[in-house]
């Protein structure tokens, strides 16, 4: 008996050794880990003024130009978006050039495209700018960027009062002029953009010698637009290397709309009083193309030019006896010179007396804003307001059209 029991005590231990093993249930939820996701970019609403992409935030399919410049006016120069960057084409950069230039204008913080030489990328949106001519200072001033601007070629004849204060704080470094700019300068000073202007002569173009040295060059052929809404609409060129497109396009097209207003309110007039322009100098008088912008100043004015039959877009160089010819029973003699006074003028030479506009008092001269160094304002600020320029000229040949008016840039000589 004890015997069996033994046995059976054997078996039951070996059953449970060989029984499957389970394991006990546990009530607990695993822990989850969160995947880490890349931030995802988002598309700029404006355009960005005052800083660039993120780091690691670029994204090829974002539009980083949403407000674009449109052009209307000028032929000159165009702007071509991408996604990144924009191409801003200047097909006629200086007088006599063969070809046109182009430059890459790169969303900062983003990679610049592939196919063009360094000295075409300029990232945008720029922070500093040393600026070669005058014109370009009433642009920067109504974008509200003169606080970007670190140096000029000379401030002698610059009108805008704070970029002469800026100047006189000694805020501003002064390069010089064409190709004797001062190189070692520019590159301390090492500033993200030199505008400047070509000419087609070496000893008067500063760009040759500032590319070279390896500087951010853009020229700016605004000088060579032959209307005058054409040449202010060379705003739009300045302010697409500081992403302000949105800006200048409310300020162009405010400046167009009184300009055009102004121009069909003069297009009423039955009687146009006839005009000459300028004065001899070295004996030659230069007397503007009858397509040049000045040359349009003057139709759009009411006004009966001289010489709008021509077609050429320059100035015409003229003997004073070819001149007198035409102009000696002309009505007004408008934009006469280095000449404030009609004593002055008679100075120069007697004959100027014999002329019509001279004998009747209708002599009048555009230099009615001066700085105390000799600048004159309509080759600063007038470039960036035709619409003035234009009510200035209706008030002296239709006064009637504009009794409200006060002259800006033009006076009469007495």
């Amino acid at each position: 008996m004890l015997r069996k029991t033994l046995i059976l005590i054997v078996l039951i231990a070996l059953l449970a050794a060989c029984a499957p093993q389970t394991t006990p249930e546990v009530d607990f939820a695993p822990t989850e880990i969160p995947a880490t996701e890349a931030p995802v970019a988002v598309a700029p609403e404006h355009n960005l003024t005052d800083g660039c992409v993120a780091e690691g935030e670029y994204d090829a399919s974002i539009d980083y130009f949403p407000e674009k410049a449109t052009l209307a006016q000028t032929e000159n120069f165009s702007i071509e978006y991408f996604n990144n960057y924009k191409v801003v084409t200047i097909a006629t950069p200086y007088p006599g050039a063969a070809e046109s230039v182009e430059y890459v204008l790169v969303q900062c913080g983003t990679p610049a495209p592939d196919g063009f030489l360094d000295e075409q990328i300029i990232e945008v949106p720029v922070q500093t700018i040393v600026t070669m001519s005058t014109s370009y200072l009433p642009f920067l001033d109504e974008l509200g960027l003169l606080d970007r601007l670190v140096g000029l070629d000379d401030a002698t004849y610059v009108s805008n009062t704070t970029v002469l204060k800026m100047a006189e704080e000694g805020k501003l470094t002064m390069l010089g002029y064409g190709s004797g700019v001062n190189v070692e300068k520019a590159l301390e000073l090492a500033p993200d953009l030199i505008m400047t202007y070509g000419s087609g002569a070496p000893d008067y173009d500063a760009h040759p010698v500032l590319i070279e040295a390896g500087l951010k060059v853009a020229l700016n052929a605004e000088w060579m637009d032959t209307s005058p809404l054409g040449r202010a609409e060379w705003g739009k060129f300045i302010a697409a290397f500081f992403n302000k497109e949105a800006d200048a396009e409310a300020l162009f097209a405010e400046k167009a709309r009184k300009y055009e207003e102004l121009k069909a309110l003069a297009a009423g007039v039955t009687e146009k009083p006839t005009v000459f322009t300028g004065s001899a100098y070295q004996g030659t008088w230069n007397v503007p193309g009858g397509n040049s912008f000045a040359a349009a100043f003057l139709k759009d004015a009411g006004a009966d030019y001289l010489w709008a039959d021509d077609t050429s877009t320059g100035s015409l160089p003229l003997a004073f006896e070819a001149v007198f010819e035409k102009a000696k029973d002309a009505d007004y003699w408008v934009n006469v010179g280095f000449f404030f006074t009609l004593a002055d003028v008679l100075t120069a030479d007697a004959r100027y007396a014999d002329f019509a506009a001279y004998k009747n008092g209708n002599v009048w001269n555009n230099d009615a804003k001066t700085s105390p160094a000799g600048g004159n304002d309509y080759y600063e600020s007038a470039v960036a307001h035709p619409e003035i320029v234009l009510a200035d000229l209706i008030k002296i040949f239709h006064p009637d059209l504009l009794p409200d008016h006060e002259l800006v840039y033009y006076r009469q000589l007495k």
